[in-house]
């Protein structure tokens, strides 16, 4: 079922958001060769228990046994945080986290790189990042999900990509996955018509080879059938009367 969310229900997401950006914005700091992602899990854990009333969303959802995932390299998402698991220079690994406070759920992503990375994976990065922006864009009243989704595929095919298909993005609010769903591809003017009050995880996932994914033996890691790197970023962003508001910003570091 589609819920549309009330302007203080709103408020009450991009609270549990801005804990999410934060935790995002910090974090980059700490990805450097040496460390391991159970280290980055501790201190993103620690960071939102920090806030009153907060807590890991993805911690137990599901079955999932830790804070975030860490998905490094050919990893699509979904990779789980273990201390044998540890960064190297020339590696990229997207951090992806939820947050829980008052009974409402914020999600995003980054991928970012240890040290310096190659070329080619460099403009993977800035591609993807730049899909998140055309699809958030594309987030508007009147419009409809396949507006956002083929905004996000025409960058990726356009760039040489592989754009998975079995991973989408979500609705999210007092559930951290709420119809409907937000595929990263689709034609324009095709799906739900796009309301004020939808909140969405929009989360473009682009593979530097094939669209191609298998999922591990621990029934959770997704990685590329090639072996190939792959990317993801995701904000929460909220559909209004005045268009995409984006949720995971930390208000002191907007614009």
């Amino acid at each position: 079922m589609i819920t549309l969310k009330t302007t203080d229900e709103i408020e009450l997401i991009a609270r549990a958001c801005e804990i999410v950006a934060d935790v995002l914005d910090q974090i980059s700091a700490l990805v450097r060769p040496g460390v391991t992602t159970a280290e980055l899990d501790e201190w993103a854990e620690g960071r939102i228990r920090s806030y009153d009333g907060a807590r890991p969303a993805f911690k137990g959802l599901y079955g999932f046994p830790a804070t975030l995932c860490t998905s490094i390299n050919h990893e699509v998402v979904h990779g789980i945080p273990s201390r044998d698991r540890v960064l190297k220079q020339g590696d990229i690994v997207s951090v992806d986290v939820g947050v829980c406070q008052e009974g409402y759920y914020g999600d995003g992503a980054v991928t970012l790189s240890v040290g310096e990375v190659a070329p080619d994976v460099r403009r993977l990065l800035d591609v993807t990042r730049d899909a998140l922006d055309k699809g958030v864009e594309a987030a508007r009243p009147g419009g409809h999900i396949g507006d956002i989704s083929a905004a996000i595929e025409k960058i990726g095919l356009e760039a040489g990509y592989g754009v998975p298909r079995e991973l989408t993005g979500h609705g999210i609010g007092s559930r951290p996955h709420e119809e409907p769903q937000v595929p990263n591809y689709g034609r324009p003017g095709q799906g739900l018509r796009l309301q004020p009050g939808l909140v969405l995880a929009v989360e473009p996932m682009f593979n530097l080879g094939r669209r191609e994914i298998e999922t591990l033996g621990d029934e959770w890691t997704v990685v590329t059938a090639d072996g190939k790197v792959s990317a993801h970023f995701e904000h929460t962003v909220a559909v209004t009367n005045q268009g995409p508001r984006v949720l995971t910003v930390v208000p002191s570091r907007a614009g």
